[in-house]
C-alpha cells in the first residue's frame, strides 16, 4: 500500500520546490513525485501526511570503523612530543582486541543512533574485527559480523558491510603482528563468506542491507592478491562496491615507494582495476596527476575530515579534485566527530584557508556552497555504497531529513539558504526527522531506541575506561 507525503519544501533533483506530493511504494521506494501543489487534488492528497520544514536527501556515511567509537574522546592527551597516527593505532589495537560481540552491538547501536541524529541515514561499515582474540576462528557464524548488523536493525539505517581483507602488517607481505590476529583472512575464507552474505541478500524484497568488500590497504593486501580477490569479487557481483584506504599517510606513501618504486594511488592506478564502484578512503597524500587519474576512472574519494585532522594526516586537495569532476563523499571514520554538516563545513573551511578565499568549492552553476557539497556527498555516498539513495526522485529509496524551520541555526533561512544554514551555522541541531525507506525514525529530535541503549552503552564506556586505566 502507498503512503503519501505532503512536503512545504523538498530539494529534488531539479532544485527546491514547494508543496510536493510523494508518494512511497510498500519498498520505500518513491514512486511517484508531484511539485508545486500538483498534488493537491484527489483522495491521495486528502490522506497525505504533511510534513512542515525543509526536506533534503539523507547523507551517506562512506566511510565508519563502529569499534572506534569506544575510544572517541579518551586519545586526546599527549604522550610524547611526537604523538601520530602511529602512536594512535596502538590504542586502537589495544581496544580492538578487548572488544566482544556484545560489546560491538552496543557500541555500533549507540553511533548508528546518534549517525541517525546527525543526518546520516546509510553507512558503510568498513570492517576488518573478524576473529576471536589471539586470532581463532568463530565456530559457525561469524559473531562480530552478526553484530554490527543487529546494530543496525536496533537503529533502523541502512547499512553497506564491507568485510575487510587484511593480510599483511606492511609492505613486503610482511607477517601480521599479535596485536593484528583479530584482522586475519584468508583469500578462500573472505570470500566464501562474502558469497554466502550476497546470496542471501538476493532473496530480500529490498534490501536495506547491502554487502560489499573493502582492502584495508596495499601495505596490508599484497598486489597479486588483490587482483585476485577482485576477479573473485566480481565473479560473485559485478557491481559490488569496493573500498580501500589509501595514500593517509606520507610514511606510507614512503614505505610504498620504497618497496615498490612507486606511490600507492599510482600503483593502484597502474593496475587497471579501478573503475565506478570503487572508493578511495582519504586519498591525503595524492599529486595533482593522481587526483586526475582517480576522476578519470570514474573512482569516489571519502574524506572524513574530522578524523584527518584528529590523526593529524594532512590536507586532502577537494578543490583540484571536484575541478577535475571527481566524485567526492564523507565519512565519520574514526567517530571522533559523528556530523555530516561538520565534514563538509571542514572541507569549505580546509580549501579557503589553502586559497585564502571565500565560497571555493562552490560554482558558477551551483553559487550556495552548503547545497553544492550536500548534494554532491550525498549522491556520491549513496553509490559508493550501492544503495539506491541520496537524491529525492522517483525510484529512490525515501531517506529525507527534515529541516525544522523553527530552529534558532535556520532563523532567516529561505528554502536556497537552508543547506547553507545546517553546515554553517548549525551543525545537525536543526534535523528534526529522519526517514528511512519510508519509515520515521527519528522523530521530534528523538529515536525510539536511544534511552533504552543509554544504559548499557555508559555501563560499557565506564568499563573500557577502567580497562585503559
Amino acid at each position: 500500500m502507498e503512503r503519501h507525503y505532503r512536503l512545504a519544501w523538498a530539494l529534488l533533483d531539479s532544485g527546491w520546490h514547494r508543496d510536493v506530493g510523494i508518494a512511497v511504494d510498500d519498498r520505500g521506494h518513491i514512486a511517484r513525485i508531484e511539485t508545486d501543489g500538483a498534488a493537491s487534488e484527489g483522495a491521495s492528497a486528502n490522506a497525505a501526511e504533511r510534513v512542515s520544514g525543509f526536506v533534503v536527501p539523507g547523507m551517506a556515511n562512506a566511510h565508519s570503523h563502529a569499534f572506534q567509537r569506544g575510544m572517541a574522546g579518551n586519545t586526546e592527551y599527549r604522550l610524547s612530543a611526537r604523538d601520530s597516527f602511529w602512536t594512535w593505532r596502538q590504542a586502537m589495537y589495544a581496544l580492538a582486541n578487548r572488544i566482544t560481540p556484545p560489546d560491538l552491538e552496543i557500541i555500533a547501536a549507540q553511533l548508528f543512533v546518534e549517525m541517525l541524529k546527525a543526518g546520516y541515514t546509510s553507512v558503510a561499515e568498513f570492517h576488518y574485527l573478524h576473529r576471536r582474540p589471539g586470532g581463532g576462528a568463530y565456530a559457525e557464524t561469524n559473531e562480530l559480523w552478526r553484530a554490527v548488523a543487529r546494530a543496525a536493525d536496533t537503529a533502523g539505517i541502512a547499512l553497506t558491510f564491507l568485510p575487510t581483507l587484511y593480510q599483511t602488517s606492511d609492505f613486503g607481505s610482511q607477517p601480521l603482528k599479535p596485536e593484528q590476529s583479530r584482522f586475519a583472512m584468508a583469500t578462500g575464507e573472505f570470500l566464501g563468506a562474502i558469497e554466502t552474505r550476497v546470496r542471501a541478500e538476493r532473496g530480500l524484497a529490498s534490501p536495506r542491507i547491502r554487502t560489499g568488500a573493502a582492502f584495508h590497504s596495499l601495505r596490508a593486501v599484497p598486489l597479486e592478491t588483490l587482483r585476485e580477490v577482485v576477479a573473485g569479487l566480481e565473479s560473485i557481483d559485478a557491481d559490488m562496491p569496493v573500498h580501500i584506504h589509501i595514500a593517509e599517510q606520507q610514511k606510507e606513501v614512503e614505505a610504498c615507494r620504497a618497496i615498490t618504486g612507486r606511490r600507492p594511488i599510482e600503483l593502484l592506478l597502474d593496475t587497471g582495476l579501478v573503475g565506478a564502484r570503487w572508493c578511495l578512503v582519504h586519498a591525503t597524500h595524492a599529486t595533482p596527476a593522481e587526483l586526475e587519474g582517480i576522476a578519470a576512472a570514474g573512482a569516489a574519494v571519502c574524506v572524513s575530515i574530522s578524523t584527518e585532522a584528529n590523526l593529524g594526516d594532512g590536507f586532502f586537495d577537494a578543490a583540484r579534485f571536484l575541478k577535475s569532476k571527481g566524485r567526492l563523499c564523507i565519512g565519520s571514520d574514526s567517530q571522533a566527530t559523528v556530523c555530516p554538516a561538520e565534514e563538509l563545513r571542514w572541507m569549505e573551511y580546509q580549501a579557503r584557508l589553502r586559497k585564502r578565499r571565500r565560497g571555493v568549492l562552490a560554482q558558477s552553476s551551483e553559487p550556495h556552497v552548503g547545497i553544492r557539497l550536500w548534494r554532491e556527498a550525498a549522491r556520491t555516498g549513496a553509490a559508493a555504497l550501492g544503495q539506491c539513495a541520496g537524491t529525492i526522485a522517483e525510484g529512490m529509496r525515501a531517506d529525507w531529513l527534515v529541516l525544522d524551520p523553527g530552529h534558532a541555526s535556520m532563523a532567516g533561512a529561505s528554502a536556497d539558504t537552508a543547506l547553507d544554514h545546517l553546515v554553517f551555522s548549525g551543525g545537525s541541531a536543526a534535523i528534526r526527522d529522519v526517514m528511512i525507506g519510508g519509515n520515521w525514525v527519528v522523530k521530534d529530535h528523538r529515536h525510539a531506541a536511544e534511552e533504552r541503549l543509554a544504559g548499557p552503552f555508559g555501563e560499557l564506556m565506564s568499563g573500557l575506561a577502567v580497562a585503559r586505566g
